[in-house]
């Protein structure tokens, strides 16, 4: 870690529990990239596609335990 660096850290320390939060969450954000100006759109999209299938009895979808099982056995240590 650079000095520079150091220094910012060793500021950012001092500040409150939820001021750190925020600056955790904007360095963060600064790590994405550039934002898809499609994706939002897209992602309303596919939000719509499937609200349709699951009011139209399509897509019947999955009980918690179900899922927490499946979910589970994919993050399992092997």
């Amino acid at each position: 870690m650079t000095e520079q660096s150091q220094n910012v850290l060793s500021e950012a320390l001092r500040l409150s529990r939820g001021e750190r939060a925020e600056v955790a969450v904007e360095l963060l954000a600064s790590l994405d990239g550039d934002v898809d100006p499609d994706a939002e759109a897209a992602w309303a999209e596919e939000v719509e596609r499937r609200a349709h299938r699951a009011r139209d009895g399509v897509s019947t979808g999955d009980d918690w335990q179900t899922v927490r099982k499946r979910v589970q056995g994919r993050v399992a240590p092997p």
